[in-house]
């Protein structure tokens, strides 16, 4: 594999800088620029991030000292010095839309984590292990924005990243119906406790837009590319309720499934058992090993103790039972700003660059 230059914009937030430690050691892909606001253009990246640095490892040393340019006023600069840009920054949805539109017409590709373009027809939203498929679109997507290199293709919410690839292996089955209760971790919000001492202790029970968007999300993921467009799957009906909880890392699941010919016990754990997908089968740098672990215990999967599984990329799930209005119930976990931000969008790019959607 060729080795790619990226860009990170928003790189001072929190999934920029979580882009910043994934990208640091990279085989294929090396950060050769940054940008974010205005206000921390012409800094130096550790001049920009200041006291803000929420990361567990150090700010990487070969970043460190890069300047900073403006993410809006020097698109044209940083679609010279990147062959595609990593992009989480912290606008409004029509701002971004419009921002990410610019770089894809600068024939920049964009991996985004943002929301923005999540529901535009023709722009994949991809879980590389799921709908890697939906990489066809670009087609379509190139030929209304005039461009011969340049899309812009997204992750899904991080809500979503723990139960959806645990609901995706039993779809065979027929399924029907879920309820999914997630209880999501303060980094969600790009918080920390230091930042956030009105978590301690406490318990939020509503997070804006993460319900509709963990109700309506998966209907594209499993939708089709049909005429120019990905066509929602009407076929599965997900309500949701989505709680912050004081934990730091890691989006737990509390998840409730009715099939259409329900499955035995064993036959899900078998299905979870032998799930893989593009990832594993071109064995990506950020794929895991084994995409779904389950666990026998009855207190796991916990988020201290999972969340990190396999590199933080992996999902965990666990307390797989009979249910007594739907037909079983079980607890999944997913680290937030690895396998549901920064992590999907560099194993996203990983399968593009794979596919040749990225030379």
């Amino acid at each position: 594999m060729k080795n790619y230059k990226v860009g990170i914009i928003g790189a001072t937030g929190m999934v920029g800088q979580r882009f910043a430690t994934l990208l640091e050691n990279h085989p294929w892909f090396t950060v050769s620029v940054l940008a974010a606001s205005p206000r921390s253009a012409g800094k130096t990246y550790r001049e920009a991030v200041g006291g803000r640095w929420a990361m567990k490892t150090d700010m990487p040393a070969s970043m460190a000292d890069m300047i900073v340019l403006d993410a809006e006023g020097d698109i044209e600069k940083i679609a010279l010095a990147a062959d595609f840009v990593f992009c989480a920054v912290d606008m409004k949805k029509d701002e971004i839309r419009e921002l990410e539109e610019k770089y894809a017409k600068h024939e920049c590709p964009v991996m985004s984590n943002n929301s923005a373009h999540r529901f535009t027809p023709d722009v994949p939203m991809i879980i590389p292990e799921i709908n890697p498929e939906h990489a066809e679109i670009i087609n379509a997507q190139r030929k209304r924005l005039g461009t011969k290199r340049g899309f812009i293709a997204v992750k899904s919410n991080c809500s979503l990243q723990s139960y959806v690839p645990a609901i995706h292996p039993l779809l065979s089955f027929g399924v029907e119906s879920v309820l999914a209760c997630t209880y999501q971790a303060i980094s969600g919000a790009g918080k920390t406790f230091d930042t956030w001492p009105e978590m301690i202790d406490n318990v939020i029970p509503f997070i804006g837009g993460e319900e509709e968007k963990s109700e309506n999300e998966p209907k594209k993921i499993w939708g089709e590319v049909k005429d120019g467009a990905i066509v929602l799957s009407e076929e599965v009906a997900i309500t949701s309720q989505c709680l912050r909880v004081p934990v730091s890392d890691g989006h737990t699941a509390a998840v409730f499934v009715k099939f259409k010919n329900k499955p035995s016990k064993q036959e899900i754990l078998d299905a979870w058992a032998s799930f893989s997908g593009k990832p594993q089968e071109l064995s990506l740098p950020h794929a895991p090993k084994q995409f779904i672990h389950y666990f026998e215990e009855d207190n796991r999967p916990q988020a201290r103790l999972d969340r990190d599984l396999e590199g933080g990329m992996a999902v965990s799930t666990g307390r797989l039972r009979e249910d007594s209005q739907y037909d079983y119930k079980f607890v999944c976990l997913s680290h937030n700003t690895l396998r549901g931000a920064a992590g999907g969008a560099v194993l996203m790019a990983e399968l593009l660059c794979a596919e040749g959607w990225l030379d």
